[in-house]
């Protein structure tokens, strides 16, 4: 697996973490609100009138409500990304990455609004009386471009188990382990079948399911939020200054943190940022699709509340939450994954700010004079031996009060390092070092008003959240495969899918969001690509929208 893992960065450095990418992505958004004229702005009241279905015609074609279509859309998007997605990013880039989640969010408004809107106007009626839609339909019918229809679909289905299948149910199942003591087993077979009982529905039901838990979720998360944000009142102002004034400089060294470059921060929060709120991806237009009407900009004007309501809102309400506490600075004893530890040859200290340095440029894959460690490592009573020649890190910080163990017992022998791994992959390793992802949100929300039990918030919250997405996510797998292979091959995917849900349960939590930044990117540029090409007929789509419809006479 550490081969794995070794390859999916390699690949990511050329992808998601390529400067081309947030760059695309961020500009894309910012070229549309300029040559739109700011709609995430100018139709955001229009938008919530239309979602609450204020100006709904009888008899529009569609399968779901606006409403619905909203929630199943949210639902997509409303999941780990908000919970362990926010944590991952401000572990990586600091403060500063919410700044640029933000701003990820409000240009996305703006690409989602476009991409919905085309997505809805070349939708198509398929064998089963359904609609199907998305940019691989705008792509064959507006661009004439089949090839790169093809290529969107088939990294749709990708995406499907990168973004919105193992992340989901690896984060719940983490989740359930560290606070109910839950066998990540016995959550795989409980949560696999009842995804199965809702995706053979197809989309009325995923809709209404959607409807149901979306608000609900929403609500007893904001609950627990709240209750660590009041009581660390005083350190919210001095959170907010760090996001703005990190944002353009980088976030220093503090506490356990190593720091971050600005080009670290800023791709770090825009691909976190992405993977919250999807804008650009073109996975929600697949859901707003099956909207009922006739007016594809109607459509288009409800997704604009789509990253609002997911970024700047949820998003930065754990991001607080994480601020305020102090928590994404300090560490904590946990068990040691292998894709976040390193072995590295030498001895570094945290207070010696050089080599603080040294040890954030060879973690994000900079020139660095660190070298990984390869030899013997003798540990007597669980503890290595060899203090003066090695450094231990994990999860980008010093580790601290390091055992090592096989089968509950602590080691003494010599054990072999190769590249800075531990050969002998049965060896435990635990100690004291900084958290990501979901860990690290379930620890904010234990300094709150509820202590320990806030912790227990966040477990349910996750566990509705990323069960929510991964129904959405089965429903754009579906239709991209029904695009592909028509309405039989539906089937066979969806007992794939339910398949990989129970895998991931159980495999490695940084391999599998390495995953997912790669299909994410692979999904996200061809769609980009395509809007850009669209750009006409969009501006052509919304000016006819407003002309002739009369509500939209009514709407600016």
């Amino acid at each position: 697996m550490d081969a794995v893992n070794d390859f999916l960065i390699f690949l990511d450095g050329f992808l998601g973490s390529a400067i081309w990418f947030p760059t695309l992505l961020l500009a894309t958004g910012i070229f549309f609100t300029l040559y739109l004229g700011f709609p995430q702005i100018r139709y955001f009241k229009h938008a919530i009138g239309v979602t609450t279905g204020k100006f709904d015609k009888e008899g529009a074609p569609g399968d779901t409500s606006h409403f619905q279509a909203l929630s199943t859309a949210l639902s997509g998007t409303v999941g780990t990304g908000n919970i362990g997605g926010v944590a991952l990013a401000l572990h990586l880039g600091g403060p500063a990455a919410l700044f640029w989640m933000w701003m990820t969010a409000f240009f996305g408004m703006t690409s989602k609004f476009v991409e919905v809107t085309l997505s809805h106007k070349y939708r198509s009626q398929v064998e089963d009386g359904s609609m199907a839609g998305g940019p691989m339909y705008y792509m064959e019918k507006g661009l004439n471009a089949k090839w790169l229809a093809i290529i969107f679909a088939v990294a749709t289905v990708l995406s499907s188990f990168g973004t919105g299948n193992l992340p989901q149910i690896n984060s719940i199942a983490s989740g359930l382990e560290s606070t109910f003591s839950l066998d990540p087993l016995i959550t795989a077979s409980v949560l696999s079948i009842l995804l199965a009982l809702v995706i053979i529905g197809g989309i009325s039901r995923i809709a209404h399911v959607a409807a149901a838990i979306v608000p609900s979720m929403a609500l007893i998360y904001l609950i627990g939020a709240f209750a660590v944000i009041i009581p660390n009142i005083g350190n919210v102002v001095p959170s907010f200054l760090s996001i703005f004034s990190d944002a353009f400089t980088g976030s220093a060294a503090t506490g356990g943190f190593l720091g971050a470059t600005f080009a670290y921060a800023f791709d770090r929060g825009v691909n976190r940022g992405l993977y919250s709120n999807e804008a650009g991806q073109g996975s929600a237009p697949i859901a707003h699709a099956a909207a009922r009407t006739d007016e594809p900009a109607d459509e288009g004007m409800v997704s604009i509340l789509e990253p609002f309501i997911d970024t700047i809102v949820i998003c930065t309400i754990t991001g607080l939450v994480i601020l305020s506490s102090g928590v994404w600075m300090d560490k904590f004893e946990n068990e040691f994954q292998r894709a976040d530890m390193s072995i590295v040859a030498g001895s570094y200290q945290e207070s010696d700010s050089s080599d603080v340095e040294a040890l954030f440029s060879y973690l994000s894959g900079d020139e660095s004079t660190v070298q990984a460690y390869t030899g013997p490592l003798q540990l007597d009573n669980g503890v290595a031996q060899d203090e003066g020649t090695i450094t231990i890190l994990h999860a980008r910080s010093f580790a601290e009060n390091v055992r090592f163990s096989r089968d509950g017992q602590l080691l003494t022998e010599t054990v072999q390092v190769d590249d800075g791994q531990l050969v002998d992959t049965d060896i435990v390793v635990t100690g004291d070092s900084l958290l990501h992802s979901v860990p690290l949100t379930t620890q904010a929300f234990t300094r709150g008003l509820f202590g320990d039990y806030g912790q227990y918030i966040v477990s349910i919250g996750l566990m509705l959240f990323a069960f929510s997405t991964a129904i959405a996510w089965s429903y754009y797998g579906d239709r991209a495969m029904t695009y592909l292979f028509g309405a039989r091959s539906v089937l066979p995917y969806r007992i794939v899918y339910v398949l990989g849900f129970f895998y991931a349960a159980l495999a490695d939590t940084t391999i599998v969001w390495n995953v997912s930044l790669i299909t994410i990117v692979l999904m996200t540029a061809p769609n980009l690509v395509g809007l850009l090409l669209m750009r006409k007929e969009m501006k052509q789509t919304v000016n006819e929208y407003w002309e002739k419809t009369e509500h939209g006479k009514h709407g600016t």
